[in-house]
């Protein structure tokens, strides 16, 4: 732990890629371009030319996506730690959660970017499927409306091929669902009274029952990987809890393919535990909106994955 600040380690997920993301943490560190090697072996993957040089679109596939994303958001973490900021506890959101698995002891580095390159794979296979002459499928996200006032908006579009993906604040939540299934739940949600609705950059309908094929596959895999007890509270996104076992955190890994991200509750679990400092160690600052949805007030989420946003921080040790 650092110092006397009890600190919170948040992963983004999916959604928060950019071309060129983690160059200046690349350039900084050299544990960092260590750990893009290392990656890049893992993966069979040119990670610095897939992150640093790849299109919008290419970044954005989810085979592409997740193995970088999980890249970022470890080196933003490696940073922090340069820089006498270390972990009492992480999540993560989504893909974001096998990072904070990495940060929390539970998988190695061999098995962090085995099993993203794996997940990816699979999620992009299986996402293909639904696609359809609407559009791609995918995930929009709805802003103003809480769970209470959609309940029965999410139980007519289970027969559209729409489902709940994330509980991503009081008043924002995400739809997974094919082409067909995301046109019928933004109509569906602009006539209950949504104030915003949003595409995602994101490739696929996850964390639904249409992934239920992919799930199946995956968990096959994750027997082939350890998974250790963690060392640090981590909180799963399938409960929202701390995870107590490694063998609990593999279970969650699958289920967490087809079952809600309850972020929220996260977040609750979270504030509970009393962190005296929050911060979204990765690429952009989702997390942190997300928390002021979810809370006033200290302490807030800082963004933290940047060379100059690291440095900004208060130093722990101080």
């Amino acid at each position: 732990m650092s110092g006397t600040i009890k600190t919170c380690f948040l992963f983004p997920g999916q959604g928060a890629q950019e071309p060129g993301m983690a160059r200046d943490l690349w350039e900084a560190s050299d544990s960092v371009r260590e750990m893009f090697t290392h990656a890049g072996r893992v993966c069979d993957r040119d990670m610095a030319g897939l992150l640093f040089e790849a299109e919008e679109t290419e970044l954005a596939k989810t085979d592409n996506t997740q193995i970088a994303m999980a890249l970022a958001d470890v080196a933003a973490a490696i940073v922090c730690r340069e820089h006498g900021i270390e972990p009492a506890g992480t999540a993560g959101f989504s893909l974001g959660e096998y990072p904070a698995l990495y940060t929390a002891g539970v998988l190695s580095a061999d098995a962090l970017f085995g099993i993203v390159k794996i997940r990816g794979e699979l999620m992009e296979q299986y996402s293909r499927a639904y696609d359809d002459n609407t559009g791609p499928a995918g995930l929009i996200a709805v802003v103003g409306l809480t769970l209470d006032e959609t309940g029965e908006v999410f139980d007519a579009l289970a027969e559209h091929n729409a489902y709940l993906a994330n509980h991503s604040a009081p008043k924002q939540l995400v739809v997974a669902g094919s082409g067909a299934g995301l046109a019928e739940a933004e109509r569906r949600f602009d006539e209950t009274g949504a104030m915003r609705i949003v595409t995602l950059k994101v490739s696929g309908p996850f964390h639904s029952p249409l992934l239920a094929e992919a799930q199946r596959d995956f968990e096959a895999e994750l027997r082939k990987f350890d998974f250790s007890d963690p060392n640090i509270p981590f909180y799963a996104n399938v409960t929202g809890d701390l995870v107590q076992t490694g063998a609990q955190a593999r279970e969650f890994c699958g289920k967490q393919i087809v079952n809600t991200v309850q972020w929220v509750t996260t977040e609750q679990s979270i504030d509970r535990d009393g962190y005296e400092r929050i911060l979204e160690v990765g690429p952009g600052k989702v997390l942190s909106g997300l928390w002021r949805g979810y809370r006033k007030g200290e302490p807030a989420c800082k963004p933290a994955g940047t060379v100059e946003q690291i440095a900004a921080l208060e130093s722990g040790q101080k």
